[in-house]
């Protein structure tokens, strides 16, 4: 809560308060998530055999215009609740995902940022939505609470990647206003295993 995880996204929350857009901070890392058993009841219910934070966030994330996703480094991957929680999140939301922005932060001492962000990244481009970026990759680096407020650069990131992200997420909107969403391809699965 107050760790420089935090620090971060309060960062873009300051800038995106001052875009005229609303936010909405969710911590997920400390929370008892299981992970995806792959069952398949969301296809039938709609949500989650698991009724926890997950469904909780699905009806909010359906209605949001983006989502920002910020963890901690640990081993060159993100926090592992973290994950649970966006497999089952991203896995559950049978509703249409496509234009809605994301953006990855991570934290870290010194290494592994771009390993870890590359996972989270990874929820976005399978699922059709825009990734926003910044000045740099979005990261920003300290190890004890505190310390990521003396990365001057991990600060301007987390700033600019917000403008950028404000300013993608007012421009869809005005597009679809105007053109509505792409017509996506029919569905087609290919299986390797023959």
């Amino acid at each position: 809560v107050n760790g420089n995880t935090a620090f971060a996204l309060a960062q873009m929350a300051e800038v995106f308060a001052d875009g005229g857009i609303e936010t909405e901070t969710i911590q997920v890392g400390s929370k008892e998530i299981r992970g995806c058993i792959g069952c398949g009841s969301c296809y039938k219910t709609g949500k989650c055999v698991f009724d926890d934070l997950v469904n909780e966030v699905a009806a909010k994330f359906q209605e949001a215009d983006g989502i920002v996703v910020g963890s901690p480094v640990y081993y060159a991957s993100p926090n592992g609740t973290l994950i649970s929680f966006l497999d089952r999140l991203f896995y559950s939301a049978h509703y249409d995902l496509r234009m809605k922005v994301g953006a990855s932060v991570v934290v870290a001492r010194r290494g592994g940022c771009s390993a870890a962000k590359d996972v989270l990244d990874k929820y976005f481009t399978i699922s059709q939505m825009p990734v926003a970026s910044s000045c740099y990759w979005n990261m920003i680096h300290g190890a004890k609470p505190g310390e990521a407020a003396q990365d001057p650069e991990g600060i301007r990131t987390m700033r600019n990647l917000a403008k950028n992200m404000t300013f993608l997420m007012n421009a869809i909107d005005a597009e679809k206003e105007v053109s509505g969403l792409p017509e996506p391809e029919p569905k087609a699965f290919t299986n390797f295993i023959r």
